[in-house]
């Protein structure tokens, strides 16, 4: 595809804050779903689908809770994960939003629509860096009321992932599956 083409290319980029996790663990590192995050986990993928989005790609990640409930999600949604090319990122567990965007903009250009799926406070802020304002005004303001466990916003983009920059996404919508 000729480079003036791609930059055209409607994309969509979910941000997500993984699910419940148990209090405990070995580590912070190593700590599983809670039981709660297991189902909305599921809740989450189920939404997904409604709003009619699969992912070709997701940036995940390394820790259990998060990789867990990637696996909840997609689960939940009735894709095959095995199918989704899928980045354990180890740096993502600690980056803050800055470093969070950069990983954006190393995903594949073929991939049209990315799932993020990180940590507090970094995806929460990363959501409210990419909102340009000029989306659903009710998700966007929801942004700024906390980003809770299972948190996801769907932005719509257009560009490559390499160009992606601040306020570069349109919230589509914003949801918080409680099971």
């Amino acid at each position: 595809m000729p480079d003036t083409a791609r930059k055209d290319t409607p994309r969509q980029i979910v941000v997500m804050r993984h699910a419940k996790a148990e209090q405990h663990g070995p580590s912070d590192f190593d700590r599983h779903l809670a039981d709660r995050g297991v189902e909305e986990g599921a809740l989450a993928g189920r939404w997904l689908v409604a709003q009619g989005f699969v992912p070709d790609h997701v940036l995940v990640s390394a820790a259990l809770r998060t990789r867990e409930t990637w696996a909840a999600v997609a689960d939940g949604a009735g894709w095959d994960a095995d199918t989704i090319e899928t980045d354990e990122n180890e740096t993502l567990y600690e980056a803050g939003p800055e470093t969070a965007l950069d990983l954006v903009r190393e995903v594949p250009e073929d991939a049209l629509a990315l799932l993020v799926i990180g940590h507090n406070p970094t995806m929460g802020y990363l959501a409210q860096l990419l909102d340009d304002g000029d989306g659903d005004e009710d998700a966007s303001n929801a942004l700024v009321m906390g980003y809770p466990t299972s948190a996801m916003t769907v932005f719509d983009l257009t560009g490559d992932w390499a160009d992606l920059d601040e306020q570069g996404g349109t919230i589509r919508a914003h949801h918080v599956p409680r099971a």
